[in-house]
């Protein structure tokens, strides 16, 4: 696929299949084609570890797609994870999908993760003006001892912009969710923008990762409480 070894495509494909079969289409098969038009594009880069100091570690994609540079950070923490707690950056790390994608596989692995990641300016203030900010999904995943973690996966946008690629929102859809209160939205994808944007210290896109070894288990006694209501993230 586009020139990828057997494994970068199998990685991308798995990513793109979990999100057809949630319901995520513009972040599923249709995103194959997309890849294609990045003018950048280069199947054979490979993102480095440039810092690793227990409870920090700095990464650059150094032009591999986000989805791998992802992969490797989320494969490198479970396979050495920290004794307590550790803040991962990714600099020039884009595009990196569906966040919730990651997030599960450390809660998964019995983390409590969050994740943000930065993109291209496609929101504007309610009030007007520029676009100012990209739509700067958080994810968040709380692991459980029912092997059932809770995932929240939500974009800053009221659509998103593979919903946009896909056909189903139109361009000018593409604002801060939250209808008289949009502002919310706005805010929060501004400072995320801006979390991200000063950690990295880069030009381009990038994320920002915790994850932390959990002192409780809640997601079952949430699960008894909500008495068969679907959670975020359940299928």
């Amino acid at each position: 696929m586009l020139g990828f070894s057997p494994e970068d495509a199998q990685t991308l494909a798995d990513h793109f299949l979990d999100a057809e079969r949630r319901g995520r289409t513009g972040h599923g098969l249709s995103r194959v084609d997309w890849l294609a038009t990045l003018p950048d594009l280069d199947p054979t880069a490979r993102p480095e570890v440039e810092i690793a100091e227990g409870g920090y570690e700095r990464w650059d994609g150094r032009g591999a797609l986000g989805y791998l540079t992802l992969a490797a950070i989320v494969e490198a923490q479970l396979a050495d994870p920290p004794e307590r707690a550790r803040v991962i950056v990714a600099a020039h790390c884009f595009p990196t999908g569906m966040l919730g994608y990651w997030v599960r596989k450390l809660a998964e692995g019995g983390f409590v993760a969050a994740l943000t990641a930065t993109s291209p300016a496609r929101l504007g203030s309610p009030a007007g003006g520029p676009k100012l900010a990209g739509t700067n999904p958080l994810a968040l995943a709380i692991p459980s001892s029912d092997g059932r973690p809770v995932v929240a996966d939500v974009s800053m946008g009221a659509v998103t912009y593979g919903d946009v690629l896909t056909g189903a929102a139109a361009p000018e859809e593409l604002v801060p969710f939250g209808g008289e209160q949009a502002h919310k939205a706005f805010a929060l994808a501004l400072g995320l923008q801006l979390l991200v944007d000063s950690l990295t210290g880069t030009d381009g896109y990038g994320a920002v990762l915790l994850l932390a070894r959990p002192e409780g288990d809640p997601v079952p006694a949430l699960r008894e409480l909500a008495a068969g209501i679907r959670l975020p993230g359940d299928q």
